[in-house]
């Protein structure tokens, strides 16, 4: 099992930057690639973006390339999501992923997740 922890979220004006975490523990060998979704009220689970751990290769979501920059720290099992130029339409619980296949795509299966952290942006 793979236990996923986030933090980092919370409110912040349009324009604003956060910077989320996400630590992993247990059975880390067994992760090769961590990313993020996120869930908007009323709406359903989006893909957010992910990394592959063994060589830091990265897919992003139309929505958030060039504002959003995933990364990860194999030292401390952890993969990070800097946001900037936030928008309102990014108001969402973000959560952290793992999965234990090297697939980048959206379709790709993951097989953990987090409990989430909300990220409100105000207009």
């Amino acid at each position: 099992q793979v236990h996923l922890e986030e933090s980092g979220g919370g409110l912040v004006q349009s324009g604003g930057s956060l910077r989320l975490s996400c630590v992993a523990s247990g059975r880390t060998a067994s992760v090769s690639t961590m990313g993020w979704i996120r869930q908007a009220p009323g709406k359903e689970r989006e893909f957010v973006a992910r990394i592959r751990r063994r060589d830091g290769t990265t897919n992003y979501a139309d929505s958030v390339k060039g504002r959003f920059r995933i990364s990860r720290d194999n030292t401390k099992n952890t993969v990070y999501l800097q946001m900037n130029s936030l928008e309102p339409e990014d108001t969402a619980v973000y959560y952290c992923e793992a999965g234990g296949t090297p697939g980048l795509t959206p379709a790709q299966a993951m097989d953990y997740w987090g409990q989430g952290t909300q990220v409100t942006v105000s207009s």
